[in-house]
C-alpha cells in the first residue's frame, strides 16, 4: 500500500460511474509542494468519493499505484497512478498559503480571488473558520472589514459545502455511493453522523438499498434482530411495490419479500408486529394494506381536487351556443356519440374522453377547445414528451409545451385580466400519481380539467394508474368513443389495434398498411435492420426488452452509418470516444431540465465539432425532433444512446411515420403492450417475428389490471360522503 497528499489540479472527467482528477504533491504536515517531480492521478468509482473534486481541495490518497512517465512541456515527470484506491479523504486546508490558494480558486467561492483571500488570512488567521462555521450578524459584521456584502455571502455560501466534510468522509468511509452522502447531508446537515449511528437504515428514504445498508450495519454494531432493523425491512418491501407500480401493498404480498430481505422467517412475525411503529406507511386495519405516506397523500390530494371540479357543472344557454358554433365549422357531422363527449367535457369542471385509435378523439377535443376560446377560457394544452406535445399542437391548433415545462412555469391561476382556463392533459393513461399530484397542485382549485387518452394502452412508468381509477371510479364525467369509422384510403390500423384490444388475433395478419414478416427468432435482429435501411428517415423500431434493443441499435448503426463521424473527448490528456456518430439518432435516457431535454426526448446526432461556450467545453450538437439544439457536454454524455430502437415506454405518447414492431414472448410482452407499440404508427407497420408468439401475446391480460392503487377508492368514498351515489 502507497499514500499521497495532493493538492487537486485538474479535474478531467466527472461521469454517470467514474471520476478522473489530477494533483500536484504536497507534504503532510505543510501547504507546501513536495521536492519530487511527480504528479498524483485518481482514477474511482463515484461512490467511493466522499465529496466532488474541485481545483484547489486537498486530498489523500492510499491504495495500489502504478508508476508512468508522462511529459509535461520539456519536462518528463513520474505520474503515481491509483485506480480505485483502497481510501480516499479530502480535507479543507487549514491554515496559511494552502486555504489562500483555496479560497482564491474553488468555484464555490465566487469573486473571491488571491487578494481578498489573502486579506482575509491576514486579517483573522486560524479564527477565519470559527467566523465561518456559523453564519452569524455578529461574524458578518467582522467580516466587513474587508469584505463587501456580495463577496461576505459568496464566502459562507462557498464554505457550506465544506462544513460537512469530516461527515463526508466518515459517509464514505462507509461505502455509502456520494450521490447518497450529498442527500442525506443536504437533508440532516451536522445532524447526519448521530442520525445514522442510531439508524443507519435511514439511508432507505435517501436511495440506498436495504441489502447495502445490512452490510454496513454491521461495522456500526447492530443486530439482526434490532428493532430499526425490521421496521426498515417492511418499509423497503413496501417502497419495492411502489417500484412494481403499487401505490399499497398486502400483508400477503409483502411477506415473502420481507423473508428474502432477513433471511430469516422466525423475525417475520415480529417484523408484522412491531414494524409499523416507525416505518413512513400508514396502516388501514380495516383492510389490512399498508400505504406509503407520500403516496397515500398524493392520492388524496388527487381525489380531493377531482371531487371538487366535478361538482362543478355549466349548462347555460351560452354554452349550447358555442357548441353548436364550434361544430357547425366542421366539414362534417358529429356522431350523437361524438355529440356527448363534446357536451360532457364543456359543461362539467373535470371530464374525460376516451377511446382507441381512429375514434374521434382528436376531433371532439379540437371541437371542445373551440368553444372554450368562444366562452373566453385561456387553453393550455400538454402532454409528457415534446414530439407528443407538437402533435397535439398539430391536432388541436392551440399552442402546446410539455408537462414538464409547464411545471416549471408560474402556477396556473385567473387573473382580472384572465379570470378562466382550462387544462387538457393529452395521453393521460400515461400520468403516473407523483405527475398528477404536482399538476393539480400546480393549477388554481378553478381551473378546469379535461383528460384525453386510452386506458387501454400500457400503464405509466411510476406509480398509479391515475386515468383507469378516474374511469372506474365512476366520480367524474367520461364519455368513451369505441366506434371506429373506417374512411377510404385509411392504413387500417385502427381496426387492426381495436381488434388487437379486444384480445383477438386479426383474421389477417398482414391488412392495410399493416405487413407481418414471419421471422424465427435468430433472424429477428438482420430482418429489422433490413426493413430500418427501407426508408431510415421515417422510421422507428420498437422492441420489448433493453438487451434486444442495444443489439438492434449496433447492427443498425454498421449497416446505416459506418463511416460517421464519432464523438470524441480528451480525458487525462488521452483522446476518448463514445460510438455515436454524425447522423445517428439519439435517446435521452435522464431528465436534464436545464439543457432542455428529456428521459425519452429523440434527435439526431447533428454535429461532433468540439468548441468552448465561455469556460465550458462542448462536444458536438443534438438537434432534437422539436427542432431544438442541444449543446453536448460532459453533463450530457451519460444520458444519451443510439435511438434507432427503443423500448415502448421511451416511445409511449409519441407517433412515427413508419414503425417496426419486434413480437417476442416474455415478461413484459402481452396484449397492452402489443395494442400499445400498434398504435405508435401513423401510416405504416412492419410487425417481426413468430406467428405463434404473436397469437400468445395477443390473448394475454394486460398486467395493467394488476396494479394495487387506491385512488379509485378514495373517489368513490368521496362520492358516497357527499351524498352521490
Amino acid at each position: 500500500m502507497h499514500e499521497d497528499y495532493f493538492r487537486v489540479t485538474s479535474c478531467q472527467h466527472s461521469g454517470s460511474k467514474y471520476t478522473i482528477f489530477t494533483g500536484i504533491p504536497i507534504k503532510a504536515d505543510s501547504y507546501k509542494i513536495n521536492s519530487g517531480k511527480y504528479i498524483v492521478s485518481i482514477r474511482c468509482e463515484n461512490q467511493s468519493l466522499p465529496i466532488q473534486p474541485s481545483v484547489g481541495q486537498q486530498w489523500r490518497v492510499r491504495g495500489q499505484r502504478a508508476l508512468k512517465a508522462v511529459q509535461a512541456g520539456d519536462y518528463e515527470l513520474q505520474q503515481h497512478l491509483y485506480n480505485d484506491p483502497a481510501e480516499m479523504e479530502c480535507t479543507l486546508p487549514e491554515t496559511g498559503e494552502a486555504l489562500i490558494r483555496f479560497i482564491a480558486t474553488e468555484k464555490a467561492f465566487t469573486g473571491i480571488g488571491e487578494s481578498k483571500a489573502r486579506a482575509l488570512w491576514e486579517a483573522f488567521g486560524s479564527d477565519l473558520h470559527s467566523l465561518l462555521q456559523t453564519d452569524t450578524e455578529e461574524h458578518r459584521e467582522c467580516l466587513r472589514d474587508v469584505l463587501s456584502d456580495a463577496s461576505i455571502e459568496a464566502l459562507y455560501n462557498g464554505y457550506a459545502k465544506y462544513r460537512n466534510l469530516a461527515h463526508a468522509n466518515w459517509l464514505a468511509s462507509l461505502g455509502i455511493p456520494l450521490r447518497i452522502q450529498q442527500r442525506i447531508l443536504k437533508y440532516h446537515d451536522e445532524r447526519t453522523v448521530d442520525i445514522l449511528k442510531a439508524n443507519p437504515w435511514a439511508l432507505l428514504g435517501f436511495g440506498m438499498p436495504f441489502a447495502d445498508i445490512d452490510t454496513m450495519s454491521e461495522q456500526l454494531g447492530f443486530e439482526k434482530s434490532a428493532p430499526v432493523r425490521l421496521a426498515a425491512a417492511l418499509e423497503s418491501a413496501i417502497r419495492r411495490q411502489v417500484e412494481k407500480g403499487h401505490t399499497y401493498a398486502t400483508h400477503q404480498v409483502l411477506r415473502p419479500e420481507i423473508i428474502k430481505l432477513l433471511g430469516d422467517k422466525d423475525l417475520v412475525a415480529e417484523v408484522f408486529a412491531n414494524g409499523y411503529l416507525n416505518g413512513q406507511f400508514i396502516l388501514r386495519p380495516q383492510t389490512g394494506t399498508y400505504h406509503p405516506t407520500a403516496q397515500i397523500i398524493m392520492e388524496s390530494v388527487v381525489a380531493k381536487r377531482l371531487k371538487t371540479l366535478a361538482t362543478i357543472t355549466d349548462e347555460d344557454e351560452s354554452v349550447f351556443k358555442a357548441l353548436t358554433e364550434a361544430a357547425r365549422e366542421l366539414p362534417y357531422d358529429l356522431t350523437e356519440h361524438q355529440l356527448e363527449a363534446v357536451e360532457s367535457s364543456l359543461t362539467n369542471g373535470v371530464s374525460c374522453i376516451t377511446g382507441g385509435a381512429g375514434t374521434g378523439k382528436t376531433t371532439v377535443l379540437r371541437t371542445v377547445l373551440k368553444a372554450y376560446a368562444a366562452l373566453g377560457y385561456e387553453i393550455h394544452a400538454v402532454a409528457l414528451s415534446g414530439r407528443a406535445a407538437m402533435r397535439l399542437h398539430e391536432s388541436i391548433g392551440f399552442f402546446t409545451m410539455t408537462i414538464a415545462r409547464m411545471l416549471r412555469e408560474e402556477p396556473i391561476s385567473p387573473s382580472l385580466v384572465q379570470p378562466k382556463h382550462l387544462l387538457v392533459i393529452d395521453e393521460s393513461s400515461m400520468i403516473d400519481l407523483p405527475t398528477m399530484y404536482r399538476i393539480v397542485t400546480h393549477l388554481d382549485p378553478s381551473v378546469r380539467i379535461i383528460l384525453t387518452g386510452d386506458p387501454n394502452q400500457l400503464p405509466p412508468i411510476g406509480c398509479g394508474k391515475v386515468l383507469s381509477d378516474i374511469i372506474e371510479s365512476g366520480a367524474v364525467a367520461n364519455v368513451e368513443l369505441n366506434i371506429v369509422k373506417r374512411q377510404e384510403g385509411s392504413t387500417g390500423i385502427p381496426e387492426y389495434s381495436a381488434t388487437i384490444n379486444r384480445g383477438d388475433v386479426p383474421p389477417s395478419l398482414s391488412f392495410g398498411a399493416i405487413t407481418f414478416h414471419e421471422t424465427p427468432p435468430e433472424r429477428v435482429v438482420d430482418k429489422c435492420k433490413t426493413l430500418y435501411a427501407e426508408s431510415a428517415h421515417n422510421t422507428q423500431i420498437i422492441g420489448a426488452t433493453k438487451a434486444l434493443v442495444g443489439e438492434l441499435n449496433l447492427e443498425c448503426q454498421r449497416l446505416i452509418n459506418p463511416g460517421g463521424q464519432r464523438l470524441e473527448f480528451k480525458l487525462h490528456g488521452d483522446d476518448f470516444f463514445i460510438d455515436l456518430r454524425v447522423g445517428d439518432p439519439i435517446l435521452f435516457t435522464r431528465n436534464n431540465y436545464t439543457v432542455g431535454i428529456q428521459n425519452g426526448s429523440l434527435g439526431v446526432l447533428s454535429s461532433a465539432d468540439r468548441a468552448f461556450q465561455g469556460d465550458q467545453e462542448t462536444f458536438g450538437v443534438v438537434t432534437l425532433d422539436t427542432g431544438e439544439e442541444i449543446d453536448i457536454t460532459e453533463d450530457v454524455f451519460d444520458c444519451m444512446e443510439l435511438g434507432y430502437a427503443i423500448t415502448l415506454h421511451k416511445a409511449q405518447g409519441s407517433q412515427f411515420p413508419r414503425i417496426i414492431v419486434v413480437v417476442q414472448k416474455g415478461r413484459i410482452s402481452d396484449r397492452a403492450w402489443l395494442y400499445t407499440a400498434i398504435t405508435r404508427a401513423e401510416a405504416e407497420i412492419h410487425i417481426v417475428g413468430q406467428v405463434s408468439d404473436f397469437e400468445v401475446i395477443t390473448k394475454a391480460e394486460s398486467h395493467a389490471n394488476r396494479r394495487a392503487s387506491f385512488l379509485r377508492e378514495l373517489l368513490t368514498e368521496r362520492k358516497r360522503d357527499s351524498g352521490v351515489v
